[in-house]
């Protein structure tokens, strides 16, 4: 037995919120887009990504697996460049995207970009995702420290998105789901702001699964939501 939960919200600063979700569980499909770009182009985005995820997975049917969640990926990859392509308005937008798929076969995980997968398993957080992120992959080997890289000028920049090239690299990985773990799908105006401490403090509690994602959102709003803040929990039932 699943249980899930997802909750968005446009945060204390933002105009409008262009964060996207799905929490499928006749599907098994769980997703975060955050999306980029100038006017309504990063909500364009994240929406053209979810809508297309759920369109290809449907199609699979029970018969989804890891394949069908990267062949989802890659064409939402077209579809948010054709869109782009074709509307002036949305040039050079994007979106992130982190996806788990829950079927038969096994609990497939994709991510594009800094949204972030974690596990949370017998009182510990364990992140499940690497950032597709300038700071991630080259501003840690320049041997920045912490300080410097929240305020070096390149560190919202994202190294690969949906939508930012004509190809994009797509991998899936296998994770599992003992019952009793959760897994947290999350942009980054919940991790980034407030923070992994918070994330496994808020996990931690013994609080239904839907209270537990409203206090990470709530945790966000409470250091000032300077991001749109979206969460999706999906918890393994310890009778499932």
């Amino acid at each position: 037995m699943i249980e899930s939960c997802g909750i968005s919200d446009v945060g204390l600063v933002r105009s409008h919120n262009e964060d996207s979700l799905v929490v499928d569980d006749t599907l098994g499909l769980y997703a975060v887009a955050d999306g980029m770009g100038g006017a309504l182009a990063g909500e364009t985005a994240s929406r053209i990504a979810i809508e297309t995820l759920v369109a290809e997975v449907s199609r699979d049917g029970g018969e989804a697996s890891a394949a069908s969640l990267v062949r989802a990926v890659e064409l939402a990859n077209r579809n948010v460049r054709w869109e782009a392509d074709h509307n002036p308005a949305y040039q050079g937008m994007g979106t992130t995207l982190v996806t788990v798929l829950v079927q038969s076969q096994g609990i497939h995980l994709v991510n594009v970009g800094d949204s972030r997968a974690y596990r949370w398993s017998k009182g510990k957080l364990s992140g499940l995702t690497d950032d597709d992120s300038w700071v991630a992959q080259i501003g840690r080997n320049l041997g920045l420290s912490t300080q410097q890289l929240k305020s070096h000028p390149y560190r919202n920049v994202l190294t690969k998105a949906v939508g930012s090239e004509e190809k994009i690299e797509v991998r899936s990985e296998e994770i599992s789901l003992p019952p009793g773990d959760v897994v947290l799908l999350c942009s980054d105006g919940v991790h980034g702001v407030a923070g992994e401490t918070k994330l496994q403090e808020v996990l931690s509690l013994s609080k239904p699964l839907k209270d537990r994602c409203q206090a990470l959102i709530e945790a966000a709003l409470d250091n000032g939501a300077p991001d749109n803040a979206t969460a999706v929990l999906i918890e393994q039932s310890e009778e499932g």
